[in-house]
């Protein structure tokens, strides 16, 4: 990879950590509300999965913007992201009011798993934790 495409990367990394990290902040400052919205979709355990959700933004995206351990970062956040658009954003049983805003996050967030599969694919580049950790 060249100075151009590991500045790139770099660049890529920390625009798709802006989705992770700011939420899983977001959801630790609001617990409660959150722990709420999740009981909401009648996931099980909500208690425990409020925090491994939280737990998964945070890490995820720091690692992301860090480019640690970048390719399995990468495939478990889109692997996040995909049961996160089946549970929460399931336009095809939504309320029919609701359904076009769920599609259009349910396909903003494919796409988001797109970008995150190429990154799993590519590596961290020269800009990351994983670059300088094979250089020692």
């Amino acid at each position: 990879m060249n100075k151009a495409q590991s500045t790139l990367n770099l660049i890529g990394r920390i625009a798709i950590a802006t989705l992770f990290l700011p939420a899983g902040i977001l959801k630790l400052m609001g617990i409660e509300d959150t722990g709420a919205y999740f009981g909401s979709l009648s996931v099980p355990v909500v208690a425990i999965l409020v925090w491994m959700v939280t737990a998964i933004e945070i890490v995820g995206g720091l690692a992301l913007i860090l480019g640690y351990q970048t390719r399995i970062a990468a495939i478990g956040l889109a692997g996040f992201t995909l049961g996160a658009s089946l549970i929460g954003h399931a336009f095809w049983s939504a309320p029919e009011d609701a359904a076009l805003i769920a599609q259009l996050i349910f396909v903003r967030n494919m796409a988001i798993m797109g970008g995150l599969l190429v990154l799993a694919a590519s590596g961290g580049g020269a800009y990351s934790l994983d670059a300088h950790k094979s250089k020692a």
